[in-house]
């Protein structure tokens, strides 16, 4: 039995950057004596199920290794999970705990691709039968597999349990990541004809955006050996970080939350600007990097930073293209380029470019085609940003000829489209001509030309590099 707390916050989605980011902020007012809102989590897939049950078996508790740019190594205990919830196809613990009314917070962290919006913010379930499959589902009353499957369980049960408002917080990279889950979300419930429930979410739930920020590569057996070496503690649900964190959430919740300005994180009217910056100028060029890098035989981000053509790739789509469609902000964004940079270039983290990589196709409309919409329609050269999604095509060629050195992951990619990329007698007017990536974009002839030129210089760059 868990003790019930005055205040609860549900979270879904018990990988290594909830563990490393948002249970820090709660740990640091638990340890500063705020201990009224307690913390509970579990995963809404069977995913890194060992992980999950070593922190069962640890009552939540595990440990925290931070590293800074210089090397320097630090060790904290996290004990802020009062109770980790294992997966199964029901989710019965979740739902109940999302029904109770200790439950004031429901957060999640889920991939870009996770969302299943087309570049419309529409959910698209041509191509994702899994939110058909979820519709039927939650029409027999079960809770599927996808995030509105899940959710639609839960805040329905909520609702007959009349338990009172919720916040619905993301903790993720999605740009206006409340506003478009939410959309996503009364979208899959308005095709389910629950109107009730639309009517009830409408009155009884906010959804703040906010923005997320800390390097947490996937932890290897190394941090395990780390940790142990440091603390005498044998943790297989070690998680490994930056030093560098960073939350900004704008504060619109309806049910109460901890007092997490107390703790470093910024409260804000709006998240829009230092949402930007962060997804352009962070995301963008962390994928960049790990393109580029993987192309010329890299495995791991800071080997790619600390190459001076690779890191120039980086630091001029920036500079050039990004910052300038940024202006105003509150942001001192040239600082921010070279804080970046400097991160990325951190070599004990051994963040692979293979966890950076992934993703592309959700990545390139989300990070890297708002500047090149901002460009065109200023009528300015794009000639730096359109060397991110050069790189891209070139890598997506290597996956196409098998010659990756890994595995590539990537959610939202239709395989047999972008096999016919590559294969197409001009793969630049195949690539261009994707709406999934272009959108509104596909097929402008300015994008085509300048990309004709990027490709040439990317093939350059890389027999340079041979």
């Amino acid at each position: 039995m868990h003790a019930k707390p005055a205040c609860r916050w549900l979270h879904l989605g018990l990988g290594s950057f909830h563990r490393a980011h948002q249970a820090v902020y709660i740990q640091a007012l638990h340890d500063a004596g705020d201990r009224l809102w307690q913390l509970a989590a579990g995963n809404l897939r069977p995913d890194s199920m060992e992980t999950v049950q070593a922190l069962q078996r640890q009552q939540g508790a595990y440990t925290l290794e931070t590293i800074s740019p210089s090397g320097e190594h630090r060790y904290r205990r996290i004990t802020a999970l009062s109770e980790v919830i294992a997966y199964e196809p029901q989710l019965h613990r979740l739902i109940e705990l999302a029904s109770d009314p200790a439950t004031r917070i429901l957060s999640f962290t889920v991939t870009e691709a996770g969302y299943y919006l087309d570049a419309d913010h529409q959910l698209d379930f041509a191509a994702y039968p899994d939110l058909s499959v979820d519709l039927t589902c939650a029409r027999q009353g079960q809770p599927g597999t996808t995030l509105y499957g899940a959710l639609t369980a839960m805040l329905r049960s909520r609702m007959a349990a009349k338990a009172g408002p919720l916040t619905l917080l993301n903790c993720d990279n999605l740009r206006h990541n409340g506003d478009r889950a939410r959309s996503g979300l009364m979208q899959f419930i308005g095709r389910l004809g629950d109107k009730a429930l639309a009517d009830w979410v409408q009155a009884h739930t906010t959804w703040p955006n906010c923005m997320v920020d800390r390097i947490t590569p996937r932890p290897t057996p190394e941090v395990r050996a780390r940790v142990l070496e440091a603390t005498a503690i044998d943790d297989p649900a070690a998680v490994m970080g930056e030093c560098f964190i960073q939350w900004v959430i704008e504060d619109d919740f309806c049910n109460g939350r901890p007092a997490l300005e107390t703790v470093g994180v910024e409260m804000v009217e709006s998240v829009l600007p230092y949402e930007e910056a962060k997804i352009r100028l962070l995301n963008a060029t962390h994928s960049c990097i790990a393109w580029a890098g993987t192309l010329v035989g890299y495995g791991y981000i800071h080997e790619g930073t600390r190459d001076p053509d690779v890191r120039r790739l980086a630091f001029d789509y920036v500079t050039d293209d990004a910052i300038p469609v940024l202006q105003p902000s509150p942001i001192d964004l040239a600082a921010y380029r070279d804080v970046v940079l400097d991160r990325f270039g951190n070599a004990a983290l051994c963040d692979t470019n293979q966890r950076v990589a992934m993703d592309g196709f959700a990545k390139i409309p989300g990070f890297i085609v708002p500047t090149l919409r901002e460009r065109l329609s200023r009528d300015q050269s794009i000639s730096s940003v359109v060397m991110l999604p050069a790189l891209f095509l070139a890598f997506l060629h290597r996956w196409h000829q098998g010659t990756l050195p890994y595995d590539y992951q990537d959610q939202a990619m239709d395989v047999a489209a972008a096999h016919a990329i590559c294969a197409a007698p001009d793969p630049v007017h195949r690539f261009v001509g994707d709406v999934t990536l272009w959108g509104d974009l596909a097929g402008d002839r300015r994008l085509h030309s300048a990309l004709e030129l990027a490709a040439q210089r990317v093939s350059r760059f890389v027999a340079e590099h041979g």
